[in-house]
């Protein structure tokens, strides 16, 4: 299956987390906190949304920061991902 996002939205995934601290401390992934970072898979095309013209700005491949508690999480074929409104992305990561 494939997402295909519609309007502003945008399919992120999330950038590996380290599973370790600086001082060693190995964290199991319930203490982990969700990542502010992410890749961008998909981009839906923009257009009229609420009666604003929504010009998409992000492109696939990026890498973006984002709130930690946005989007809707969906997971496929073993991969999880977060579909957010392109106004959830906080910045584009160079």
């Amino acid at each position: 299956m494939k997402l295909i996002p519609l309007a502003d939205k945008v399919v992120l995934k999330a950038a590996e987390v380290e599973e370790t601290t600086k001082s060693g401390i190995i964290l199991s992934s319930a203490t982990q906190e969700k990542p502010a970072f992410a890749t961008v898979v998909a981009v839906g095309p923009g257009g009229m949304v609420d009666g604003v013209d929504v010009k998409m700005v992000v492109e696939v491949g990026m890498k973006v920061l984002v709130a930690k508690y946005v989007g809707t999480e969906v997971k496929l074929d073993e991969t999880e991902y977060t579909v957010v409104r392109q106004s959830d992305i906080l910045a584009i990561v160079e």
